[in-house]
């Protein structure tokens, strides 16, 4: 799996780099990318950011500095996917338009979440492993849950931990 047609800014790490499928995409200094990463065109990723393994980021989707992508996390860009269009042609891209998808500076996703197409989430928002994100999530808010629900403030998330 390769590595195309990407801007990487510098110090970027992909850790196995023949383990990835990354095109299209910019990428800004100091991120590190884990394996079994895809990162579609027209994405762009942020300085300072953790992709781990096994994570999907698709077409559409802008991740600025300092966010955390746990493992397997999945994004979308289409709210409403279809194999064929109305004639029963398989879809290209003309078929479809893309769905935005933003990630805050500083925000953290945690492994397993699947974040829908169309969603904001803020500066500094903690989302909890395994939750599907199908709205914004304000800055700094604490979202678990499928569908994710607001439960908290992530800057309480240490005294949430130890109760």
């Amino acid at each position: 799996m390769p590595v195309k047609n990407t801007i990487c800014d510098d110090d970027v790490s992909i850790v196995l780099p023949d383990l990835v499928n990354i095109y299209g995409c910019r990428i800004g200094r100091g991120t590190k990318i884990g394996p079994f990463v895809e990162i579609q065109k027209n994405s762009v990723i942020g300085a300072h950011c953790k992709i781990s393994s096994h994570s999907f980021i698709c077409e559409g989707v802008t991740i600025e500095d300092a966010v955390f992508i746990g493992h397997g996390v999945v994004f979308t860009n289409e709210l409403y996917p279809r194999a064929t269009n109305e004639r029963g042609d398989l879809k290209t891209e003309a078929d479809w338009s893309v769905v935005t998808t933003r990630v805050c500076h500083g925000a953290s996703i945690g492994s397993n979440a699947t974040i829908v197409a169309g969603v904001v989430v803020g500066r500094g928002a903690i989302i909890g492993a395994g939750a599907v994100v199908t709205r914004d999530v304000p800055d700094g808010a604490l979202a678990v849950g499928v569908p994710a629900r607001v439960v908290g403030r992530a800057a309480d998330r240490e005294r949430l931990r130890s109760a």
